[in-house]
């Protein structure tokens, strides 16, 4: 009985001791990607605003896993994808996993309609719990979403350059 008090104490205390530095890491993840384009930003537009033009750039859109239901709504895999707002510069949408994790996507254009440099940023955002688990987690969105953005911006790069 003595034993099982010690491992049951000593659950509780590892438990604490690990929520406790969970709780120092931050509480939002910003994952960001940029990158410069040789082409105004009214034709970059034309290929971020719906999910059809993200189908020519994003990897893996093509995929039979996709279901696009209308331009601005799609599940990847086991993520809902909705557009949430088009304006003349920047995308925004929700990706929300089947756990229920939620991301606001955001594509940003910088330039205007008579330069021909245009700045495209990505980025990822995310709110976390307070679980440790969810906490520890997130330092790997740097390295996988991350790696994903560059390779499906620089596919924008070459595709918009090559026009």
């Amino acid at each position: 009985m003595r034993f099982i008090k010690l491992i049951g104490f000593s659950v509780v205390i590892l438990f604490a001791l690990v929520t406790a530095l969970g709780l120092l890491f931050p509480s939002q993840v910003l994952v960001s990607r940029a990158v410069d384009i040789t082409a105004p930003k009214d034709s970059i537009l034309l290929l971020v605003k719906d999910i059809y033009g993200w189908k020519k750039w994003v990897e893996g859109m093509n995929n039979q896993s996709v279901l696009i239901s209308s331009p601005t709504k799609a599940l990847l895999g086991k993520t809902d994808v909705t557009i949430t707002r088009v304006s003349d510069s920047s995308v925004t949408s929700v990706w929300v996993g089947r756990n229920g994790n939620q991301q606001i996507g955001s594509i940003n254009l910088f330039g205007d309609s008579t330069r021909v440099q245009t700045v495209v940023q990505w980025e990822f955002r995310q709110q976390l719990k307070w679980y440790p688990w969810e906490r520890f987690a997130s330092m790997m969105n740097d390295k996988i979403l991350g790696t994903m953005m560059e390779k499906n911006l620089n596919n924008l790069k070459l595709l918009v350059e090559k026009r």
